[in-house]
């Protein structure tokens, strides 16, 4: 939806609707970078956090509005209905932001001043929701909504806290543990300051550049075109948010390109999609997914980071085995022979690899926050920009300004999303419904910790079917998250856990809302790209049970465990990986399929899990190294035979 707020406003022909837009998009990237550098503190300034929440999810809402038809089509005039909808959002919003000291202590007594705001601030912000994100969260609001009131006459265990009306309007309207709470607070902090890191990137070149790069590093080896999609898609995927953002953007390139090499439409798409997915694991920044897990677990950011690693690089490690001998197998060409060359690639944009390397020493060398980091890797590419160019692109006055417009615009769904799932977080803590569903949970599966993580697993799965990254990890951090940490799971495994399923709604029918959009673009089958989706995508179903249970994979324990584990888990994923692209030197039998898959889910048992663990990674090992070693010298004798 980002892309469509920008477009729209492009589209529409109200001069003023477009000029208020830019403006207040504008004001919103200034207002979260103003305030990651803390520059109230050159001025002695004071205020509460809540005030500068309240100002930007006003300009948030004005923008929707402006932006988005009532039918959530785009273009034409702005309606008079929508400028008067816009207008009282911002109004309201941006009179609660300059009075809410005084709001913050006299809504409580449930005055009809606090009411009239309540319901204000309610209205606008869904209807803003509805526009921009459709109605899967919007859904989500409501039903938790109904239950705040309702939810008292539920028997059982599940019963809630009374509430009224009134009560409850005015809390979610301005309590600061509902919409102006920590996840909002997260975002307009630390997640805008990377949106508009990104967009001064693509400003400067480096989106050419990373897909140059990929495609001069890739192209004329073995399945070249799918390992462009994949190395494109991972980059992207983790900066955009949106899994299916990034589909849309990246897969205009990537699946013509492995369309052409040879690839079938399903394959392709699922590629695509898959690959779009995992940007969303992929660290740094895990589509906003990492600020908000490190605020929920209290830690600093860069031990998310550094946890989430291991995981999404065997992500990708099984989707490139999978993509690499499946063109061995259908004898797919290498990408379009009209490739850039990674020498000229380096020489001219060598400078677009600077602001990572700025971030990464800032995060990791001297551990500064994830915010600061970001902007000292936003001076290095200005400043860079300024003096050199790629692809024609460099950095002015003129596009410099608008980079604070695109980011604003392009932050507008998120800020939406975070304050909407303020909402619900508020709900399910004050109704006591959150405590109810992890006793829940935790009865049906008895002391089975296995059928607890199925549970957990399928529950993530449905409640994120069409919703975007942060919402479902924000539910799912409060809803499903308790139930594992209480079975005594390690709480930083439990909170990937949830993200990766929540994640695999994309690409997991009825609504894999990425396999889906990737299908549009190939012209295939939209039930077929899911299946074949999940098939690439297997790890992200299986490696987080193997985490849960073996904590070094997250790098928690001591080094030789955690070296053991990542060999382990890496070589069960190759076994399984091959078994599922079916070919080896030549293509693969049943039984051998079948062999593969055994020994690599041996291989992949945490050597931590049982007593037994080591000696079954010691036999899963064995096993298909005797299988692969067999299929070698099969396949070399075949080849020979055929020469001869």
């Amino acid at each position: 939806m980002a892309e469509e707020l920008n477009e729209n406003t492009a589209q529409s022909d109200s001069r003023a609707g477009q000029m208020f837009v830019n403006a207040a998009a504008a004001l919103i990237t200034i207002t979260c970078v103003l305030w990651a550098i803390e520059a109230q503190r050159w001025f002695d300034l004071t205020f509460f956090p809540q005030s500068v929440l309240a100002l930007i999810l006003g300009f948030s809402v004005f923008i929707a509005w402006l932006s988005m038809r009532a039918n959530r089509t785009a273009g034409g005039t702005v309606p008079w209905y929508d400028w008067i909808g816009a207008t009282v959002g911002l109004a309201t919003l941006l009179f609660i932001s300059l009075d809410y000291e005084r709001l913050s202590e006299t809504y409580g007594n449930r005055t009809d001043e606090a009411l009239v705001l309540g319901v204000l601030v309610l209205a606008t912000v869904l209807e803003a929701l509805r526009r921009t994100t459709g109605y899967a969260l919007l859904s989500v609001v409501g039903v938790f909504f109904i239950f705040a009131l309702l939810g008292h006459y539920v028997p059982g265990d599940m019963k809630a806290l009374e509430v009224g009306w009134n009560e409850l309007v005015t809390d979610l309207g301005l309590d600061a543990g509902a919409a102006y709470g920590t996840p909002l607070q997260i975002g307009a902090e630390v997640v805008v300051v990377f949106i508009f890191f990104g967009q001064l990137l693509l400003l400067t070149g480096g989106g050419e550049f990373f897909t140059n790069l990929a495609m001069a590093g890739f192209g004329k080896r073995r399945g070249g075109a799918a390992k462009i999609s994949v190395v494109a898609s991972a980059l992207f995927g983790s900066i955009s948010g949106s899994a299916t953002s990034n589909v849309a953007s990246t897969g205009v390139i990537t699946i013509p390109l492995m369309q052409r090499s040879g690839y079938s439409a399903e394959n392709a798409g699922a590629i695509e999609a898959v690959a779009s997915t995992g940007g969303q694991f992929m660290p740094p920044i895990m589509g906003a997914a990492a600020f908000l897990m490190a605020e929920f677990l209290e830690i600093e950011y860069q031990k998310v980071v550094l946890a989430a690693l291991i995981p999404a690089l065997l992500y990708y490690f099984a989707v490139f085995v999978q993509v690499d001998l499946i063109a061995a197998k259908e004898k797919i060409s290498v990408a379009d022979s009209d490739l850039p060359d990674v020498r000229k690639v380096l020489r001219e944009g060598w400078h677009l690899i600077i602001p990572f390397v700025v971030l990464l020493v800032a995060l990791f060398e001297f551990w500064v926050e994830a915010q600061e980091a970001a902007i000292y890797a936003c001076i290095a590419i200005v400043v860079l920009g300024m003096f050199r160019s790629y692809a024609g692109q460099k950095i002015t006055l003129a596009s410099f300004l608008s980079s604070f417009v695109n980011a604003g615009k392009i932050t507008v769904e998120l800020i939406l999303i975070l304050a909407s799932a303020g909402f619900v977080i508020f709900i399910i803590s004050t109704t006591g419904f959150a405590f109810a569903l992890t006793q829940a949970l935790v009865a049906l599966a008895g002391q089975n910790v296995i059928l607890l993580l199925i549970i957990a697993a399928i529950t993530c799965i449905i409640l994120g079917m069409g919703m975007p990254t942060s919402g479902v990890y924000v539910l799912l951090a409060f809803l499903v998250a308790p139930a594992i940490v209480e079975a005594g799971i390690e709480p930083m495994a439990a909170h990937l856990f949830i993200l990766y399923f929540g994640m695999m709604s994309m690409i997991t029918p009825p609504v894999a809302l990425c396999a889906f959009t990737a299908a549009a673009l190939t012209g295939a089958s939209a039930m077929t790209t899911a299946v074949k989706s999940m098939k690439f995508a297997w790890t992200a179903f299986i490696i987080p049970f193997v985490f849960v249970f073996g904590p070094g994979l997250l790098m928690i324990g001591d080094t030789g465990n955690i070296l053991l584990s990542i060999a382990t888990a890496a070589i069960g994923v190759y076994l399984i990986s091959v078994s599922f692209a079916g070919y080896f030197s030549r293509e693969l039998n049943g039984v051998t399929r079948l062999l593969l898959v055994v020994a690599g889910f041996a291989a992949l048992t945490p050597a931590s899990a049982t007593s037994l663990g080591i000696l079954a990674d010691l036999a899963g090992v064995a096993l298909g190294a005797l299988v692969l070693l067999r299929e070698y010298y099969v396949g070399r004798r075949l080849v020979s035979g055929a020469a001869e």
